[in-house]
């Protein structure tokens, strides 16, 4: 017969098994080792950069509140590229449409140039201390060897095919082309200054090597010969660029690169007719590929760091351009930011915490790429805006929805308050380091757990972040314990931020309001405080023993924590 004693350590042993195969068994914490002695490298700000398709946008009502709340997370200026800059219509806009009517004729066939948008577009950044990252594209009707259909009105759910209309074909004429890149540089010089225009970047065309481009490769090729011929006569010390390709993990993209690069160096120049182009800077885009498995989103890093580390290799292999800037012209979790989550059920991981954790562990492994391949990484594109006049969260990839920001903003908030050198992060059981990341992506039993840290003059900040290619939360939280050796005082002023389904979450609370589309505005002020990063914890003055140190975070899937220290 058992006895009352062993009953009790039998259901004690029983209720152990079952917190243990639930997964809210305590584990021993997952130790993240900085070094403040040991830099890796620059803390360059390559995340300081935007894009997004719908130009027009830009000056709309909550396009400006966006463009200022982005401005002010920055110690940099932030670079913004967006498409259609030179798309004819009287400043019509759309899904992936916008338009300037910068270029029209009259009836004799002359040019007409209006820079009345383009410059609306231009002042709206300049006047926030921001800079174009300057799309030469795409083709005006007049210029288009095949205008018709000109305007698309695509909506979620139809093809993509059907945005290739008369914008993306070659001009049929390669000279008036370049007289309207003159011109609008020349413009813009006059408009904002020399000093101003040389620290922009110009850069030709979209994704040539796909639909984007109606032509062969050829006259792309022609195409950026005479854009940047037409550039460097109009300011000679502008930085111009390209190819701006798709993912170079494909072959075809891969060739496309290549071709064009080796043009650059030995091709016969179309515009001048001597040997290789000018070339300041090359774009490529790097993109992921999310799936609904089993009725969960399951992202796909790896896709997207195959993406940069092929388009690393690729520069790297050759000696001449390997010191030059890359620009990662589109760097995102996938493809199309006007395609909504009730359209696309993959994009479900927009609107939450999936978006915040995912910019955290994946910017983190760029630097880690750029480091490896041993090149100049000066800016990661983020496309995503905002959609005006859309339903609340529709789902669409953008930072903020009708003017109230995402948990992936405040990701960014953190790494502007990261600065100066990034330090040798090591963590005690690494499941996952950038290698294995962009092979595998992160879908094992163990999440992500790892960090980013810089330091600059009387400040360190680390960066943590839980995350797993699969979203579910419904899992224990990691325990997390920060250890931060060699600091150079005897206390710490400590802020802790965080980004979880409690804290920088406006996604949380709208659901809890019952999922308003026509907030009133109590309910929209409410929304936009909980937009902005939120402190985990009250700011605290710490002292530091032996040079070191030590906390210890519970820290939820999918939840980012910035730790800084101050003295």
């Amino acid at each position: 017969m058992e006895t009352r004693k062993t009953y009790k350590i039998r259901l004690l042993f029983v209720i152990c098994i079952f917190f243990q195969i639930s997964g809210f068994a305590q584990t021993e914490p997952v130790e993240i080792h900085v070094d403040a002695d040991k830099t890796i490298g620059e803390m360059n700000p390559m995340w300081a950069w935007w894009g997004y398709d719908e130009p027009n946008y830009t000056y709309m009502k909550d396009g400006k509140k966006l463009l200022t709340d982005i401005s002010n997370l920055s110690p940099v200026p932030v670079f913004v590229r967006a498409h259609s800059l030179l798309v004819t219509g009287e400043g019509t806009h759309g899904l992936k449409w916008g338009s300037t009517n910068a270029y029209t004729e009259d009836e004799d066939g002359n040019p007409i140039y209006d820079w009345t948008i383009v410059d609306k577009i231009f002042d709206t950044y300049i006047e926030r201390g921001m800079k174009p990252f300057a799309q030469i594209g795409f083709m005006p009707k007049a210029l288009s060897s095949k205008p018709e259909p000109y305007r698309h009105y695509w909506k979620p759910g139809a093809a993509y095919e059907d945005i290739y209309t008369g914008w993306a074909y070659p001009p049929k004429d390669y000279e008036k082309w370049a007289e309207l890149v003159f011109q609008w540089v020349k413009h813009c010089v006059e408009r904002y200054g020399k000093e101003e225009v040389e620290s922009w970047y110009w850069e030709v065309w979209n994704e040539p090597n796909i639909g984007y481009w109606q032509g062969t490769t050829e006259e792309y090729i022609k195409l950026y010969d005479y854009s940047a011929d037409a550039v460097k006569r109009a300011l000679p010390t502008a930085k111009i660029g390209g190819p701006e390709t798709t993912g170079p993990r494909w072959d075809v993209a891969e060739e496309f690169l290549r071709t064009f690069l080796e043009h650059v160096k030995n091709g016969k120049n179309y515009a001048t007719g001597e040997t290789g182009s000018p070339l300041d800077f090359i774009t490529f885009h790097a993109k992921g590929n999310p799936r609904v498995i089993d009725g969960m989103v399951q992202m796909d890093m790896g896709a997207q760091l195959k993406d940069i580390s092929k388009g690393f290799e690729i520069v790297a292999s050759y000696p001449e351009f390997k010191d030059l800037p890359i620009i990662i012209g589109e760097s995102d979790p996938e493809g199309c930011a006007a395609c909504s989550e009730a359209d696309y059920p993959h994009n479900a991981y927009r609107n939450g915490t999936m978006y915040a954790s995912y910019t955290a562990a994946s910017f983190s492994r760029k630097y880690a790429l750029a480091d490896h391949y041993g090149v100049n990484l000066l800016g990661a594109v983020t496309w995503g805006f905002e959609f005006e006049n859309q339903p609340w969260f529709a789902g669409f990839r953008d930072m903020a929805t009708n003017g109230v920001n995402k948990p992936v903003l405040n990701v960014f908030r953190m790494f502007g308050l990261m600065s100066g050198d990034r330090l040798e992060v090591k963590q005690d059981n690494l499941a996952y380091d950038f290698k294995k990341v962009r092979d595998q992506s992160v879908r094992g039993k163990q999440p992500d757990v790892n960090a980013l840290a810089s330091k600059s003059e009387n400040s360190i900040a680390v960066m943590v972040w839980n995350y797993h290619d699969n979203d579910d939360l419904n899992v224990k939280d990691a325990m997390v314990k920060v250890l931060i050796e060699h600091i150079e005082s005897d206390k710490v002023l400590v802020h802790h931020y965080r980004v979880d389904q409690e804290h920088s979450n406006a996604y949380t609370l709208w659901k809890e309001m019952g999922r308003p589309q026509n907030p009133d505005e109590t309910q929209i002020s409410q929304l936009e405080k909980a937009g902005d990063l939120k402190l985990y914890s009250s700011p605290k003055w710490q002292s530091i023993e032996k040079n070191t140190f030590n906390k210890t975070i519970s820290l939820p899937r999918q939840g980012v924590s910035l730790i800084k220290l101050t003295w």
